[in-house]
């Protein structure tokens, strides 16, 4: 099973902030990483490295791998080979009960000054 991590250790954050940058680059919204799948194995691969991040903006938070090597001119990014398909259940993330600690962080706060009250619903573990 996948260990899920809301500490970046100090060895990936540098890829970790590339990959981000990368990341936010081709969105509309800023996303920031609010976890890690899998940090020591991150931590132990040689480049390049695959990084497993959960990452949150906007309304939403998804699981990207990314594929981060360090160049010359700073960093080489992109999607990782091995991102799982839709009907590949063999190698998907398996489902939190909860939002990883800190994944919508301030978004209540911000919703409910816009609105009387907000319903919340977690199905089956997905979030």
């Amino acid at each position: 099973m996948a260990a899920v991590s809301e500490t970046i250790p100090a060895a990936l954050q540098p890829d970790v902030d590339a990959a981000l940058d990368w990341f936010n680059g081709t969105q509309s919204d800023v996303f920031e990483v609010t976890g890690i799948i899998d940090a020591d194995l991150a931590v132990e691969a040689d480049t390049p490295r695959e990084l497993k991040l959960v990452l949150c903006g906007g309304d939403t938070c998804q699981q990207r791998s990314f594929r981060v090597a360090r160049s010359a001119e700073g960093f080489d990014v992109a999607y990782s080979e091995t991102e799982p398909s839709d009907d590949d259940t063999a190698t998907k993330v398996q489902s939190e009960l909860d939002p990883p600690p800190g994944a919508r962080r301030a978004w209540l706060d911000k919703v409910l000054g816009k609105h009387k009250f907000v319903v919340l619903v977690f199905y089956r573990g997905f979030w």
